[in-house]
């Protein structure tokens, strides 16, 4: 498996993978599928700081991690969000795990302080799997979000990087 940044030509299979989770998961709160345009200028609003990677295996993109800004006040410029997606049929054979770890040693080379990670407090495979990468839970939004007609609690994750 190669790991590397994402190109403009991986943004269909980015955005499958993605879809696929807004309807089958609570991994994301939207609720209806993306649509290419829509993700061209997601990819867009990335810069170097805030790279998306890609995880390929037989020429075939099976997984996607990226950096996001956490916010847009400058005093939040050393704290950003994660996220990963992998393609179905290929969770839980580490590739989510080796994504993370390569984004979030990037995140140290970027000089980020701290990255934080939000997950639907019902999907235990993701809270298991930051808790993996060394994020310490720090507090639940309670009800905060809805999908497949039910309330949800979102648990709010962070990892120091230069501790």
């Amino acid at each position: 498996m190669k790991i590397r940044r994402a190109v403009l030509e991986d943004l269909e299979t980015i955005n499958d993978i993605y879809n696929d989770a807004v309807v089958s998961t609570v991994a994301t709160f939207d609720i209806q599928p993306i649509s290419v345009d829509e993700r061209r200028q997601w990819f867009e609003s990335h810069s170097p700081r805030y790279p998306i990677l890609v995880a390929e295996q037989d020429g075939d993109i099976i997984g996607w991690a990226c950096l996001t800004r956490w916010s847009d006040r400058q005093g939040y410029a050393d704290t950003a969000e994660s996220s990963c997606y992998i393609k179905a049929g290929h969770t839980e054979k580490g590739v989510g795990v080796q994504l993370a770890r390569e984004l979030l040693n990037m995140a140290r080379q970027l000089e980020f302080h701290t990255i934080i990670a939000r997950v639907t407090t019902s999907y235990a495979a993701s809270l298991e799997f930051c808790r993996k990468l060394g994020f310490e839970h720090i507090g639940v939004l309670k009800e905060v979000g809805k999908k497949f007609g039910q309330l949800l609690d979102v648990n709010i994750l962070q990892i120091f990087l230069n501790k």
